[in-house]
């Protein structure tokens, strides 16, 4: 089974942002179904005890006490920041925001393959301290990488007045899978905008995947999704202070 279109991506998000998305119709479930026998050359292996990290914008304080010499009583004198608790860097159970790849609701552990892609992406202002986590994955994780065609654009695809062949096609769909998942989230997002990469995200999750990949469009690094937050525990936390914010621009050219 194949992509009907190399327009398929497309189709399929207007279908499950404008039609409708908890009963799929036929062309959305062939979709669905074209990803996973498409996807072969895509699986990833993370072996057990592999390294990710995992950041959360804010921090705990601590509070400092010196002994008064009149009264050899504690007296608090300041607080200092320390990392978030280890509870505190998992997103929780019952109460889970809306992400990329997963509803309200239910929780993905949403972790990063290096530290700077892991801060990058909770988007911090300059001078602002944040929590890292360093987490280690529990087991064998099974990884289907959204990356592979991260940053092809699709235009010259524009001009095909016909279907091109079943491999430029597949490559043309990913593609647009790929920038899917890597897009920025903006604050102006509304909820439907991720309706399409949380279907795929469910769909790969009942086929037996672990989680997923993407790379990052903020850092140098990829994000993994985890569908089973105890894929991964914490073994430790620090704090880290953005020290430089640095943004690029380009023209658009007025038509």
């Amino acid at each position: 089974m194949s992509f009907n279109s190399w327009r398929s991506f497309f189709t399929f998000s207007w279908a499950v942002n404008r039609k409708q998305r908890y009963i799929l119709d036929e062309e959305s479930q062939r979709f669905l179904n074209a990803i996973i026998e498409t996807c072969q050359e895509r699986e990833l292996s993370i072996p057990k005890g592999a390294t990710v990290w995992r950041a959360q914008n804010g921090h705990a304080w601590r509070p400092m006490y010196q002994t008064d010499p009149e009264t050899d009583e504690q007296v608090h004198v300041d607080d200092v920041p320390i990392p978030f608790p280890h509870s505190r860097m998992k997103p929780l159970e019952d109460s889970a925001s809306e992400g990329r790849a997963n509803s309200k609701g239910i929780p993905c552990l949403y972790v990063a393959t290096n530290k700077e892609t892991a801060m990058s992406e909770i988007r911090p202002w300059l001078g602002a301290i944040v929590s890292l986590g360093v987490f280690k994955t529990t087991k064998d994780l099974k990884i289907l990488d959204f990356s592979v065609e991260h940053g092809v654009s699709n235009t010259n695809f524009l001009f095909y007045f016909n279907e091109p062949s079943e491999e430029e096609k597949k490559k043309a769909v990913w593609s647009d899978i790929d920038n899917a998942f890597s897009k920025p989230v903006r604050n102006s997002d509304s909820t439907s905008d991720y309706a399409a990469t949380q279907i795929i995200s469910e769909f790969v999750k009942s086929r037996g995947y672990d989680g997923i990949a993407y790379k990052s469009s903020l850092a140098d690094g990829h994000n993994i999704v985890l569908f089973d937050l105890a894929s991964a525990e914490v073994l430790g936390c620090q704090i880290h202070e953005v020290s430089k914010v640095q943004f690029e621009f380009k023209r658009i050219e007025e038509h």
